[in-house]
């Protein structure tokens, strides 16, 4: 009865308008006037400090800050010049630069809404130029947006990191084989599907020769270059996450300066917008880190967990049923919400379940990920709606191919957690 009473709170408070972090304060102040006997203010205040005190949450502002430069550079424009050749005699053909353009974009820029949005504006008016199914553009575009959730850095992951006590550089290493096993499942579905209606695929004009595609991929250094900046300071121990997120941003500048498009006016809005993002998000952080305190002298999640503990369900019907819930949730909330309203809950569980909290970080990236493109809160799908003009159940239902691969990468990932783990175990220095 008292998790309903404080779901009812919340519900209220989110259904007025109220924002996120303050509704999260409001239902933590709740629950400890109705069941505890402790003080509010001195216990928020600590709460709320020793969130936003943490040295892992530096790496936020940081990716998200290089994310701003690079989507105000021309960078993003030169994947499209630089993989479009790589393409021209496989299934699907331009299809694929959807795929691959998010892949290589999701690894320098931590969002998913940002990673539609920029490959998104450069493709979609080339493969209708092009005569390519507007089902597929949207729908590919729409399942390969959410690896900005998982291919590192990831914003979410910085967030669960924090919330959760488990170390970023290896949630960011676990996230790699996931996320390239997933893009690939995207193109392989892509191939499929284009074999079996072959009519609606145009024809290429030429096929490029070897020569010709090595040389478009010149484009592609700067970007490759970043990745391997980012990413390989971390799996090699020489930077923690938050350096690595250091050297991005500086590399951002850097390749930016030499792109000619940082200017004083790039430089100002992209701060302005990273720190307008930092601050949601950091408020959001504060007032989860009062809920689980609230909650946590409450007893519910003590008691949630020996509810759930006493149905004796197998490991495969837990993770069922933690996914259903998520997806669920993701009708009405995005990503970071749906982490900081669930973790104080969650952690218990996942504890006495015997569950690897690395893994784990990496099963909720990837159930997120699915509420990105499923109605009426997904986010990938508002996005896209403001780029072409689709309304969101044309867009879910050309998205539901993508969001069914989903599914199966995370039946897959439940059943060989290896997936997932076997890389940060050979990790250097973390």
């Amino acid at each position: 009865m008292d998790i309903f009473l404080l779901l009812l709170g919340m519900f209220v408070l989110l259904a007025g308008g109220v924002w996120i972090g303050l509704s999260l304060v409001g239902v933590s102040a709740l629950a400890m006037v109705l069941f505890t006997d402790r003080p509010i203010t001195n216990l928020m205040i600590n709460a709320m400090w020793e969130s936003g005190a943490s040295f892992s949450l530096t790496a936020l502002p940081l990716f998200i800050w290089m994310g701003e430069i690079l989507f105000r550079s021309k960078l993003s424009a030169a994947l499209f010049t630089g993989l479009a050749p790589w393409f021209a005699a496989v299934p699907g053909r331009l299809l694929h630069t959807n795929v691959v353009g998010c892949t290589i974009f999701a690894a320098i820029s931590g969002s998913s809404a940002a990673t539609c949005a920029t490959i998104g504006k450069i493709t979609i008016p080339e493969l209708r130029q092009r005569g390519y199914p507007e089902g597929m553009i949207v729908g590919s575009l729409a399942g390969a947006g959410t690896l900005g959730l998982l291919i590192p850095p990831s914003i979410i992951m910085i967030v669960y990191g924090v919330a959760a006590d488990v170390s970023i550089g290896k949630l960011f290493v676990a996230g790699v084989i996931p996320g390239l096993l997933l893009a690939a499942m995207f193109s392989g579905y892509i191939a499929l599907w284009s074999l079996r209606y072959r009519d609606t695929i145009p024809t290429a004009a030429s096929v490029p020769s070897l020569r010709e595609k090595i040389y478009a991929s010149r484009h592609l250094l700067p970007t490759v270059g970043l990745i391997g900046l980012v990413l390989g300071s971390i799996y090699t121990g020489i930077a923690t996450a938050t350096e690595s997120a250091a050297l991005g941003t500086l590399g951002a500048l850097l390749l930016s300066a030499l792109q000619r498009t940082l200017t004083w006016l790039t430089f100002r809005d992209s701060l302005l917008s990273a720190t307008r993002l930092t601050c949601m998000i950091g408020l959001i952080l504060g007032g989860a880190a009062f809920l689980s305190l609230g909650i946590g002298l409450t007893g519910i999640p003590r008691d949630l967990a020996a509810w759930v503990d006493s149905l004796n369900l197998s490991f495969g019907m837990l993770i069922f049923v933690l996914a259903l819930v998520f997806v669920v949730l993701g009708c009405f909330l995005d990503g970071i919400s749906m982490v900081v309203l669930t973790i104080a809950v969650l952690l218990p569980l996942i504890q006495k379940a015997g569950i690897d909290p690395v893994w784990f970080g990496i099963f909720i990236v990837l159930v997120v990920e699915m509420a990105q493109i499923t109605p009426p809160v997904g986010f990938n799908l508002f996005v896209l709606q403001g780029i072409t003009g689709h309304n969101i159940l044309t867009l879910a239902w050309h998205a539901l191919p993508f969001f069914i691969v989903m599914v199966v990468l995370v039946i897959l990932v439940t059943l060989v957690p290896e997936i997932v783990l076997w890389l940060p175990t050979q990790m250097v220095g973390q």
